[in-house]
């Protein structure tokens, strides 16, 4: 049985973390969030510990981590603020557990590279929650496009047509609304500083899986970027991509509002959509069962997404032109490319 320690037991992600400790057949033995609204614990481990200050919870692990092995914290979960991420992971090493991180890993690629240093350090190791790359449609659609020769079209296997020749890359329409209150931009995923921006904060998972399957970075455009919504274009090894995030309700489409959807996710592939809308509900519990199998995502998979989302936060937007999304069209939301 290992025992966990989790950051930012309030937050929204918390309790996929706090089942994939229980499906785990692990412990959780403390946690600690500034807030106390945490009763959900009860439906997972109500005996665990419970801090609202940082300081009060150090002094109980260190005190756990000189009764014994089984007493200690082998692992330390962070579902905690972006910003904080760093700072928490040192603290996960420093206590000589392992770390298992929520996205993004961290807010500058310069981070990891000192994490690196006091992993080799500690002994111990820092994993990220990249959970599409354990979605099955995605595994499908990697598997088809490395494989590319003799790929079955999208609508018999969920994967995409290969391009008509080794030399032509993917097309690739990225849409991604996820519609949030006035609360969003008030709160600390509003702040640029402390969340990193809509490309960082939402977009990152996605930007990881496209370079995942496609391949490294060769051009980076963004086209606009605002509080409330981010567009642009990415061109990978063996991809073209053309990506928009929006948090704001009316930048959804109107078959998904007369639904009442509040969501629209949508990735199209040489005109082709992948289907991906199931089989999120236990993806942190398969990452965990990886990790512990030591096959969990380390500082060099999450890197490059990393250094992605930097180079998009810190971007010039060129505007309107180009290689740009469709929904940047005033009043079309439709496919073709411009």
């Amino acid at each position: 049985m290992k025992n966990f320690v989790l950051l930012g037991a309030a937050g929204y992600i918390a309790p996929r973390h706090m089942k994939a400790i229980k499906d785990t057949g692990s412990r959780l033995v403390a946690s600690m969030d500034k807030h106390d609204a945490v009763g959900i614990i009860d439906s997972y481990f109500p005996d665990s510990s419970f801090f609202v200050e940082f300081e009060r919870l150090d002094r109980h692990v260190e005190k756990l981590r000189r009764r014994g092995d089984d007493k200690r914290v082998h692992y330390v979960s962070i579902a905690s603020p972006n910003y904080l991420h760093d700072a928490h992971i040192r603290f996960a090493l420093r206590v000589g557990a392992d770390a298992i991180c929520e996205k993004p890993l961290v807010l500058n690629p310069w981070n990891i590279d000192a994490i690196r240093e006091i992993e080799v350090e500690c002994g111990k190791k820092v994993n990220t929650i990249l959970q599409l790359r354990h979605h099955p449609s995605i595994i499908a659609l990697k598997q088809s496009v490395d494989s590319v020769a003799g790929t079955p079209s999208l609508s018999e296997s969920q994967c995409p047509a290969p391009p008509a020749s080794h030399l032509t890359k993917y097309d690739i329409d990225l849409t991604y609304i996820t519609s949030r209150g006035r609360w969003y931009l008030v709160s600390w995923k509003g702040d640029l500083e402390k969340s990193g921006g809509l490309a960082t904060n939402i977009g990152i998972h996605f930007f990881d899986m496209l370079q995942w399957i496609f391949g490294a970075v060769q051009s980076n455009i963004v086209h606009i970027s605002e509080p409330t919504k981010a567009a642009g274009f990415l061109e990978l090894q063996n991809a073209r991509i053309r990506w928009f995030l929006s948090i704001d309700s009316n930048d959804l489409p109107i078959a998904a509002r007369e639904a009442g959807k509040t969501t629209y996710r949508s990735i199209t592939i040489n005109n082709e959509e992948l289907e991906f809308s199931d089989g999120f509900t236990d993806l942190h519990t398969v990452s965990y069962r990886e990790i512990f199998k030591d096959n969990g995502f380390g500082l060099n998979d999450v890197k490059p997404s990393i250094e992605t989302a930097f180079e998009i936060r810190n971007a010039k937007p060129v505007g309107v032109k180009g290689e740009y999304h469709p929904f940047l069209k005033t009043g079309k939301q439709v496919n073709d490319r411009p």
